[in-house]
C-alpha cells in the first residue's frame, strides 16, 4: 500500500441532509467512499461511485443488518495512527481518514405515541457509535463529521484541517454519543431515581445574559422532554431573557392548576396576585388590584384567550410577559403597537416530567415533582367550628397559591383571590406579619393558609387580630393541640390536610 493511495471516506448516515453534495465535494477532493446500507443506495442512485462495505469488509451485513462496520477493516483503518500505519498495512488493511456518521432515530421513534419497546430497542444504533467513538479517539488523524452543518466547513478545511478543528469536530462527536445514551438512559427508566442518572442538555437558544447583565445564560431542553414555556411561541415583544423565562414558567405552572378562568402575576419567582373569575377579563383585573404595586413588572398568565378588550385593560400596567393558550390577533396587533416591549406568548398545558432537579455546587438534587392536587389530600375540620361553603372554596384556592409559593410563606384570601401575600420568609410568623401588612383591610373575612404547619399559636393569633375567620395548614406540630385551642377559643375555623408542599 503505497503512501500515494488516495484517503478513504465512510458514510454511513440516518439524516440525509445535505449528503450528496457532500459526497460529491469529497470526491472532487480526491477521497474514495465507503457506504452501508441506505447511505449506500442514496449515493448509488445519485450516480455517485461508492464502495459498499461488505466489499471492503469481504463480510455480509448480518442480523437484518445489526452487524455491518464491527470488523478490523473499518475499525483497524480507523482506529491506526499515523506511526501505526505500517503495522496496517502489513495486515492488509487501508487507512480510513474521515468518517461521516450520524445515528439511527431513537429520539423520534420514543416520542411516537404508539411506539414498543421492540421498536425502541431497533432504533439503538451500535455500529454507528463504535465508529464515531474510535474516529473522534484518534481526531489526529481521522475527521469525524456528525452533523449536516458541518458539512460545508469540512470541505474547506479538507485535505488538512488544522488541530483544533479537527478537535471541535471530536468534541461534538463526543458530544453526540453522550446525548444519544442520555437518550436511551432516559427512555429506559430514569423517572426513577436510579444510581446513575445522565442528564442530556441540548442547547435550545442563547440569552442576553443571566440572573445579571454580567452573567452569560442560555437555554437548554432536558432530553427529548417538552415544555410549556421552554416550547411557547413569542409573538412579540423583547427577547425573553433567564428571568423571564423561570417567571413565566412559574407563572404558567400556578394558573394551569385552575379549571376556571384564572390569572395568575409573578414577581421574582413568587406569585404576588392570583385570582379567579367568570372571565379572563376579570380574572386579571382581579389579580392586578390584589396588589398594584408587585404587579408592576411583573409576568402574568391567563389560562383563557386574551381578547382585545383583555388587552386594552393592561393599559396603564407595565408588564414584563404575558403567556396565555390564544391570543386573539386584534389583541396582538394592539400590543404590537401600544407596548413593543411585552413578550407575549402563546402556550400549552404543562406537560410535567415525573422527576426535578436543582443544581448545587458540584452535584444535582433530584426528586419526584410534587404533583399533590387538592382531590389527593383529605382535609378534616379540627376546630369546633366548620368553615362556610365560601371559606371551603377560598381554602382550596388558596392550598394552590401555597404550593407555588416560595418557603416559607403564609396566603391570605378572599372570594377566589389573593388579597395577602407572605413568601420566602425565614420564619412562619415574619412570612404572616407580611401577608397581614399586604392585606390590610381586605383581611377581613378572609381565610389565611400555610403550606408548612404552624409551629406555635402566634400566627393564629395575629391573624384573628385582623379578622381572619378560617385557617388551612398541613398540622403535624407537637404544638398542634394548642394552635387548635386558640382557634376555638377566637372563633377560627381550621382545617388540616395532612401535606406538607415546602418549595425553596
Amino acid at each position: 500500500m503505497s503512501a500515494a493511495s488516495p484517503k478513504r471516506a465512510i458514510l454511513s448516515v440516518s439524516d440525509k441532509t445535505n449528503l450528496e453534495p457532500f459526497a460529491r465535494g469529497l470526491l472532487e477532493r480526491g477521497f474514495e467512499l465507503i457506504s452501508t446500507g441506505g447511505t449506500h443506495a442514496s449515493l448509488s442512485k445519485a450516480g455517485l461511485p461508492v464502495t459498499y462495505i461488505s466489499d471492503l469488509t469481504g463480510s455480509p451485513e448480518i442480523l437484518e443488518g445489526r452487524v455491518k462496520t464491527l470488523h478490523p477493516k473499518v475499525h483497524g483503518g480507523i482506529l491506526a495512527r499515523e506511526d501505526q500505519l505500517g503495522e496496517l498495512a502489513a495486515h492488509g488493511i487501508h487507512a480510513i481518514d474521515l468518517v461521516c456518521v450520524n445515528l439511527y432515530p431513537f429520539r423520534e421513534t420514543v416520542a411516537k405515541p404508539d411506539v414498543t419497546l421492540t421498536d425502541a430497542l431497533e432504533n439503538i444504533d451500535i455500529g454507528g457509535p463504535t465508529m464515531i467513538r474510535s474516529s473522534a479517539k484518534n481526531f489526529p488523524r481521522v475527521v469525524i463529521v456528525t452533523d449536516p452543518e458541518d458539512y460545508d466547513a469540512v470541505l474547506e478545511h479538507l485535505p488538512n484541517p488544522n488541530p483544533d478543528f479537527r478537535k471541535s469536530l471530536a468534541l461534538k462527536a463526543f458530544t453526540h454519543t453522550a446525548s444519544y445514551d442520555a437518550a436511551i438512559t432516559a427512555y429506559l427508566g430514569t423517572d426513577t431515581l436510579a444510581v446513575q442518572m445522565p442528564l442530556e442538555l441540548s442547547r435550545v437558544a442563547g440569552l442576553r445574559y443571566g440572573e445579571n447583565p454580567h452573567q452569560a445564560a442560555a437555554l437548554y431542553r432536558l432530553g427529548n422532554q417538552r415544555g410549556a414555556v421552554l416550547d411557547a411561541q413569542v409573538l412579540s415583544g423583547k427577547e425573553m431573557g433567564f428571568n423571564n423565562y423561570g417567571d413565566a414558567d412559574a407563572a404558567w405552572a400556578l394558573v394551569s392548576e385552575f379549571s376556571v378562568p384564572a390569572c395568575v402575576a409573578v414577581k421574582h419567582a413568587n406569585p404576588c396576585g392570583v385570582a379567579l373569575a367568570q372571565s379572563a377579563l376579570e380574572a386579571w383585573e382581579r389579580a392586578r388590584d390584589a396588589d398594584t404595586l408587585s404587579v408592576f413588572g411583573g409576568v402574568i398568565a391567563i389560562n383563557r384567550p386574551v381578547n382585545l378588550e383583555v388587552a386594552q385593560s393592561m393599559r396603564g400596567t407595565f408588564l414584563e410577559v404575558l403567556i396565555a393558550p390564544e391570543i386573539a390577533a386584534d389583541a396582538l396587533e394592539w400590543f404590537k403597537t401600544k407596548k413593543p416591549d411585552l413578550r407575549v406568548l402563546i402556550a400549552a398545558r404543562p406537560h410535567f416530567s415525573t422527576l426535578e432537579y436543582k443544581q448545587i455546587g458540584g452535584g444535582f438534587l433530584a426528586q419526584q415533582r410534587d404533583g399533590r392536587v387538592w382531590t389527593d389530600l383529605q382535609p378534616s375540620v379540627v376546630t369546633q367550628r366548620q368553615p362556610t361553603p365560601q371559606e371551603r372554596a377560598d381554602l382550596e384556592f388558596a392550598f394552590f397559591v401555597t404550593k407555588h409559593a416560595r418557603s416559607n410563606n403564609v396566603v391570605i384570601a378572599k372570594n377566589g383571590a389573593t388579597v395577602g401575600l407572605g413568601a420566602g420568609a425565614v420564619s412562619r410568623i415574619w412570612a404572616a406579619e407580611r401577608a397581614v401588612l399586604n392585606a390590610g383591610e381586605a383581611a377581613r373575612g378572609a381565610v389565611l393558609a400555610s403550606e408548612a404547619f404552624l409551629p406555635f399559636d402566634d400566627v393564629v393569633r395575629l391573624a384573628a387580630s385582623v379578622g381572619v375567620t378560617a385557617i388551612l395548614q398541613p398540622g403535624g406540630s407537637k404544638r398542634d393541640p394548642e394552635t387548635i385551642a386558640a382557634c376555638d377559643e377566637l372563633g377560627i375555623s381550621m382545617v388540616f390536610t395532612g401535606s406538607r408542599h415546602f418549595k425553596h
